[in-house]
Formats: C-alpha cells, sequence, structure tokens
C-alpha cells in the first residue's frame, strides 16, 4: 500500500536534534526563520547523544586556566591542533580553514557566547590528551579540557530552551519519530527532504526504538541543514571505514553511543551530491569498559584515566612511551590493534582508582550533572571512589579486585582472554615499577611524567594520586581492568564551506544544503584531521551548528 506523505513548508530544515542541530535551530530561529526540525527518535531523546556527553569543552586562556596558574595562547593552541591534526591531503582544504576559524573562536567569543546563555564551568581544568612526544607533536602543552557545570545537558539546556521557546511561539515545529529516506532536488538545488514515519515507541532515553513505518512525509524547505551525527552506533560502517594505519578493526568492540547514531544520513546526503570526505578518520577509545547497567547495546563506558596505572597488552606486554593513560587515545589504539587482540589491561591500586578514574558521560556523574555541591566535595575530594567508579568496582565484570599480587594475577589469567597472559612479565614489571617508585629519581617514563604532573594543582588536588607502590598494603587492594576497544565519533564527514554550506566533488556549493556537527566532520568535512584534542567534539557542534543556522537563514 502506498501512503500519502503529510507534508510541511517551512523555512528552514534541520535534520537531526543533537547540540549542533538545536544550535542551528535557534540560530535561524533569532534571525526571524520558521523552522522545522525532524529526527527519527522519540522526543525523549530531544538533545541526542550530547545528552550523555561528560561536557568538556576546549577554552584557550580561559579565566579557569588563569586562575589554576595555566599560560595559554592561541599561537600555543594552533601549534597543538595542527601538530596533532596531521592534516595531509588536498581535501584537507577546508578543514584547516575550520581549524584556523575555530581556534580564534575557542581564544575569543566562545566562551562569552555561552556564558550569555547562562552556561557554567567547573573551575578545575583537566589536561586530556597530553601527548609525550615533543614540543610539535600530537597533544595539548597545556591543560585545556574545561567542563560544563551540569555536563552534557548543561550544555543542551539553553538550546533545547530556545527550541521550546519556539515552538511556543508557533515558529517551530519539531517532528519526532520522522527518519528522512531522501533529499529533495529541484533543478540542483536541495529543497527538503522525505521519508518515513515511524510508529511510537514507549523507550527511555537511548533505548533502541522500533523501526516500523507507519506512514510517510516530505518537508519542503528554502534550506536543508543534516545535523544527524556520525556512525558510532553501527559497527558494520564503524569496520568498514576502518583504516589500515590503525591495524585490524577489533571483532568485539563496546557502543559509546546510542544505536540511532547509525551513519543513515550520509547515504543520503551523498546521494544528494554532497561530497564525503576523510571517512577512515575516527576516533574511538581504548579503556572501555562493559556497562553493567546498560542502556544500549553492547554499552560501553570509557575511563578517563589519570596517569598511574600500569597499561598492558592482552599478553602481559607493558605499553611503550609514551603510551601511558590518557596520553595518546589514537596512538595507543594503533599500537594496539597491532597486537592481534581485542583487550587489554589497567594493573592499578585502590587508592590510584579513587583519585584518578572518573567515568565519561552524564549519568556516570551525578554531581557535575545535577550541580550538587554537596555531593560534589563528598565524592571528589573525600577519601574513597565516586558512587559510579565503586558500582563498577562491585558489578563491574571488567574489574577484577585482590588483597595481593599473586591472587589478581591468578584472577587475570582466568578470565576470558586471560590465557594469553605471560604472567611472570606482569609481575616483574608491577615489582619493577614498584622498586622505581621508593626513589625520588627514576629511569622510568611514567613515573617521571607522574611526578611533573602533580606540579600542576589541578592534577594534584583531584587527578593524580601521590606515588606509591601498587603493592603497599596501605594504598590497595590491588586492581586489574579489562579494557575495550569503544566506538564513539566519526572525524570526516560532509565537506562544506566556512558557512557550512555542502560542497559536490568539484568543490562547487550545493544551493540548499548545509551541514553541521558530526556529520560534517564537526566542521568542513573533518577538523580534527587525524586526531583530536579532546573537549572539541561538542565545541566542534556549536561552532558549526552556529555557523550553518545563521547561513542557512540568510
Amino acid at each position: 500500500m502506498t501512503l500519502t506523505p503529510t507534508t510541511h513548508t517551512t523555512d528552514v530544515l534541520v535534520i537531526g536534534w543533537g547540540l549542533a542541530g538545536l544550535v542551528a535551530a535557534g540560530e535561524a530561529l533569532a534571525a526571524g526563520r520558521r523552522v522545522v526540525i525532524v529526527d527519527q527518535e522519540t522526543r525523549t531523546d530531544f538533545g541526542g547523544q550530547a545528552w550523555w556527553s561528560f561536557g568538556g569543552l576546549f577554552f584557550i586562556d580561559s579565566p579557569e586556566q588563569r586562575r589554576m596558574g595555566i599560560r595559554d595562547s592561541l599561537e600555543l593552541a594552533r601549534e597543538d591542533w595542527f601538530g596533532n591534526a596531521g592534516f595531509d591531503r588536498d581535501e584537507d582544504a577546508w578543514p584547516k580553514r575550520w581549524a584556523e576559524e575555530y581556534l580564534q573562536f575557542a581564544s575569543g567569543e566562545k566562551r562569552a557566547w555561552l556564558r550569555e546563555r547562562g552556561v557554567g564551568f567547573f573551575p578545575v581544568v583537566g589536561w586530556a590528551e597530553r601527548g609525550g612526544y615533543g614540543a610539535i607533536g600530537p597533544g595539548n602543552s597545556v591543560p585545556r579540557f574545561h567542563i560544563t557545570w551540569g555536563t552534557g545537558p548543561g550544555i543542551l539546556a539553553p538550546f533545547i530552551a530556545a527550541a521550546e521557546q519556539g515552538e511556543r511561539d508557533g515558529r517551530l515545529t519539531v517532528l519526532a519519530r520522522h527518519r528522512v529516506t531522501a533529499l529533495t532536488t529541484t533543478d540542483g538545488s536541495v529543497t527538503g527532504a522525505s521519508g518515513d514515519i515511524l510508529e511510537s515507541s514507549a523507550t527511555g532515553r537511548g533505548e533502541p526504538s522500533s523501526r516500523q513505518v507507519v506512514g510517510a512525509f516530505s518537508v519542503e524547505a528554502g534550506a536543508t541543514i543534516v545535523s544527524s551525527g556520525g556512525i558510532g552506533g553501527n559497527h558494520e560502517l564503524v569496520r568498514a571505514a576502518w583504516p589500515s594505519r590503525l591495524g585490524t578493526a577489533p571483532a568485539h568492540m563496546l557502543t559509546g553511543v546510542p544505536a540511532y547514531v547509525d551513519g543513515s544520513m550520509q547515504a543520503v546526503s551523498a546521494a544528494a551530491g554532497a561530497h564525503l570526505i576523510n571517512g577512515d578518520r575516527m576516533w574511538h577509545y581504548v579503556e572501555g569498559i562493559t556497562n553493567w547497567n546498560p542502556v544500549w547495546p553492547s554499552h560501553g563506558i570509557r575511563i578517563l584515566p589519570g596517569p598511574s596505572s600500569l597499561w598492558f597488552d592482552a599478553t602481559g606486554s607493558r605499553l611503550p612511551v609514551p603510551l601511558f593513560p590518557g596520553f595518546d587515545t589514537l596512538g595507543t589504539l594503533a599500537h594496539l590493534r597491532q597486537t592481534g587482540h581485542d583487550h587489554s589491561w589497567f594493573v592499578t591500586s585502590r587508592q590510584i582508582v579513587e583519585k584518578e578514574f572518573a567515568l565519561s558521560g552524564s549519568e556516570q556523574n551525578p554531581d557535575l550533572t545535577g550541580k550538587d555541591l554537596g555531593l560534589l566535595v563528598k565524592s571528589r575530594l573525600a577519601k574513597g571512589p565516586t558512587g559510579p567508579v565503586q558500582a563498577f568496582l562491585d558489578e563491574g565484570e571488567d574489574f577484577l579486585v585482590e588483597d595481593d599480587l599473586e591472587a589478581l594475577l591468578t584472577r587475570m589469567q582466568q578470565a576470558p582472554g586471560g590465557e594469553l597472559l605471560d604472567i611472570e612479565r606482569v609481575r616483574r614489571e608491577v615489582i619493577a615499577r614498584d622498586r622505581e617508585i621508593e626513589n625520588d629519581f627514576t629511569k622510568d617514563a611514567q613515573i617521571g611524567m607522574l611526578r611533573s604532573m602533580r606540579n600542576y594543582r589541578g592534577d594534584k588536588l583531584i587527578r593524580t594520586a601521590s606515588p606509591h607502590r601498587l603493592q603497599d598494603p596501605s594504598a590497595g587492594p590491588l586492581i586489574a581492568v579489562k579494557l575495550h576497544v569503544l566506538t564513539r565519533k566519526s572525524l570526516g564527514g560532509i565537506e562544506t564551506d566556512l558557512d557550512g554550506r555542502a560542497l559536490d566533488s568539484t568543490g562547487s556549493v550545493i544551493p540548499g544544503l548545509f551541514a553541521a556537527g558530526e556529520a560534517s566532520g564537526f566542521g568542513g568535512g573533518g577538523v580534527h584531521g587525524y586526531r583530536a584534542l579532546e573537549g572539541t567534539f561538542l565545541g566542534g557542534c556549536l561552532f558549526s551548528g552556529r555557523q550553518a543556522g545563521r547561513a542557512a537563514a540568510r
């Protein structure tokens, strides 16, 4: 039976209601335009995957940095960004221009623009992606990771509020359960979209919803913005795009984003002429742990580790310098994929876990997400792990806890995949590391870096444990954590100019079509190049959404 489509007409159509889509919609509304937002999920998921985020944002020379004694500058950040990105392709022309513009935004009006909307920030600046190679190599030279007060929901709040006000004013229509299957093209211009209406689904936020079709729709629009996210929830697409430079794709991966992050708009956009670039650039984590209380299939959580835990591959070989916890995400991923095994191990102590293990995700940080100062002080400064970390210690299948090293090694060997471990090698590394820690001098680069990091008072206060022997009974018990690859971000996408206008394979603008957020590689088709500096994904959604929304409203 052919379904008669429900037709809508608007000035600006936004496909995808994540952070980039909401920012774009807000800019179009502020310019006086009528807006329609469509998304395949239920209204419960309004805000998309940004709701689940830790809320980290990249700023340059912020008041928070200056109060922490951090001397940052646009020049230093540019050196870090381009050393990290490694742009080396002809198709990096627009991404490089986006990088320059984003750096100006992050060092200029970004913070004030957010503060005007009521967004606040945790005063202690984090140091993610520490690098460890050299002054012009990958990594952040200084701490730049600013946590939003309220985490992901906190960064979304003003843009959700603007959308809801637009609905009350009658200028914004939100169409949930509307899945776009085609962009409409008229005389070479994109003039809207069409697709399926899906049946109602009583699912909670992030939970997989029905894909049963009950109707059809079309939207006629003067401008169409694709802000539908990446491919991290679709392991088939992730494996198809996996580059040989990162080794072989894992047979087993955890999923760091809901199932609706399925990449379905990639083919739809390409069919309308959009040029997809840098699809082999991606950002996945190697510190993934199986969620003991999953929301979506294969739900994994990332440990945001401090620098103290010993890191071993599946065979028990310690990871080489500078692949310490928190130093180089993609370098560690590439190294571990060369081992031929899908997991690795932390060996650590309870004292390290309680100080250095943060868990990514709004739901894993109730103190910051709920803006609860009392809980914040209790969970971050008092003795013992935070409540969510303790829950993983108690319930998580990847956590092994024992009072002594021999018992821990036996448990590791008995765990799935543990038969690969050279137990004698792990034992020797732990004992040697403990011997080194007893002296103020060391040849162990990880210990030297740990002591250096504690010169930054933010690290000393809440992110690094006092150096100690792993086998020190007062720091125990000992803990081993089995780690998995966790899918997360696409670093490539639809090629765009600085206005977010989608380009075709010849570099020409496709009239009427725009892209923002992860769908556009966070700007231009890949603003990060090969590597991200962290705190730049939400920021890329903010900036690219703002650019596209303003341009689409003209």
